[in-house]
């Protein structure tokens, strides 16, 4: 049963949506938790976006971990008498998820319906919508209800925490961004670090904004929804002020439900239906494989998915890490 109601987010309604070129559906597909808290969300994001266009489906779902599967959701829209489908990652950067894993389910429910035709939308990535939306957080950070002590920018370090991925074009475009939230921000100096697979780590992180000397760090989570990586970002936080009491810790919470990211849909959605998706894919890891291999050009991301979950973590160690990004499944 959703908790989502339209009512409660008078956010919604501000919103000035472009229309659609066309009353395709719309496959919402993110990347899956086995937290209830993340999962939910999500659902609830995909009943927010249905609720202010219902002029045709917009169905969820999920790559792993979780149900509806992308084979379930494309098995709706085709029982609703649907052949054209646009799909979209509903993911921040375009790593090995969006890269080739999505797109290898996709190429398998092709399988037990010939006729479909996919239009596969792009990625949010780096826009002016999700930087806006910190920059408005980091805001409201400055007021003296939320820094009562009135500690400068001036004394003050950014810790932007991302996912971590395998994926060396995505994680590039971590520090990127962070890097654009820290121009022209009057912060001391931002340090980009991650929670999972890549290095440098979150408890990593901080010592290294320690070496700053500050008076406040503000931890941004650089995460759509809620879920257990988020949770951890959230309790190492608070060890990391017990640890030390006279330095202020600040953790942002993740984004959320927010009309930006909603206008950012609406943009991919757009582009699927008119053709326009782009990216790039010149430092993809899976392209230079494949170059290398064949000896030319042609980048194909319809690879078996063989990404497990597990309590290992095969990247503990940074050496681990190096020896083993640039290969390919």
């Amino acid at each position: 049963m959703s908790t989502f109601q339209v009512d409660d987010h008078s956010l919604l309604t501000s919103l000035n949506f472009a229309p659609l070129p066309l009353q395709r559906p719309l496959l919402m597909i993110g990347h899956g938790t086995r937290d209830t808290d993340g999962r939910q969300t999500f659902l609830d994001f995909v009943e927010a976006y249905q609720a202010i266009d219902s002029s045709r489906p917009v169905v969820p779902c999920f790559l792993e971990l979780t149900e509806p599967s992308i084979a379930q959701g494309v098995e709706y829209c085709v029982s609703q008498g649907y052949t054209e489908i646009s799909a979209l990652p509903i993911l921040l950067f375009a790593a090995r998820h969006n890269k080739f894993d999505v797109t290898n389910e996709l190429d398998r429910t092709r399988q037990s319906y010939p006729e479909l035709k996919f239009h596969y939308g792009r990625h949010f990535g780096i826009t002016p919508g999700l930087l806006n939306l910190w920059q408005e957080r980091l805001r409201e950070l400055d007021t003296p209800q939320a820094n009562p002590q009135q500690i400068s920018r001036a004394q003050t370090v950014l810790l932007f925490v991302g996912r971590g991925s395998s994926d060396p074009d995505a994680n590039g475009d971590v520090y990127k961004l962070a890097r654009m939230l820290w121009e022209g921000s009057g912060y001391l100096t931002v340090e980009t670090c991650f929670i999972g697979i890549t290095h440098p780590r979150l408890e990593e992180g901080f010592r290294r904004a320690r070496l700053y000397h500050p008076q406040r760090i503000i931890v941004v989570p650089y995460f759509l929804f809620t879920g257990a990586l988020v949770k951890k970002i959230f309790q190492i936080t608070a060890e990391q002020q017990t640890q030390f009491p006279e330095m202020e810790i600040t953790c942002l919470p993740e984004m959320g439900i927010h009309p930006q990211l909603l206008q950012v849909v609406r943009e991919r959605e757009i582009e699927s239906q008119q053709g326009q998706v782009q990216m790039n894919c010149e430092m993809c890891k899976f392209r230079l494989a494949a170059i290398a291999d064949n000896g030319h050009h042609d980048h194909h991301h319809h690879h078996g998915h063989d990404h497990h979950h597990s309590n290992c973590d095969p990247y503990a160690k940074v050496e681990d890490y190096h020896r083993r990004i640039w290969k390919t499944p």
